[in-house]
């Protein structure tokens, strides 16, 4: 193995790292909405009276029911997305840690005298 090989994995580890900083960031986005759905849907249920809904920059009157189902179809999406970030993740993860076993490995058979 050459230098130029080792060089050309540490890119792709260093980039495959980037994504993993990205992935894990949207990870912690879509659990957020998540949380703050299960927030609202608390609040939904609690709700006594009119009921209103964001719908773009409006502020719509709306029923519970309506209120509930669409607030429900959001979380799912959200869970949806969630589950497909967190299979990128781990896919990125064990890819990462391979790609790192075998940059470690070439590093030390290029200097076979090092431990």
């Amino acid at each position: 193995m050459d230098k130029e090989q080792i060089n050309k994995l540490t890119s792709e580890y260093q980039s495959l790292q980037e994504q993993i900083q990205s992935l894990s960031l949207q990870k912690a986005q879509l659990s957020e909405q998540n949380e703050e759905f299960k927030i609202a849907a608390a609040e939904l249920d609690k709700a006594k009276g009119k009921v209103y809904s964001a719908i773009g920059g409006a502020i719509v009157e709306t029923t519970g029911d309506e209120a509930k189902k669409e607030l429900k179809e959001r979380q799912e999406s959200v869970e949806m997305r969630l589950n497909i970030v967190n299979k990128q993740y781990d896919d990125a993860i064990k890819k990462e840690k391979s790609l790192r076993q075998q940059i470690e490995s070439m590093i030390k058979n290029e200097n076979p005298n090092s431990k």
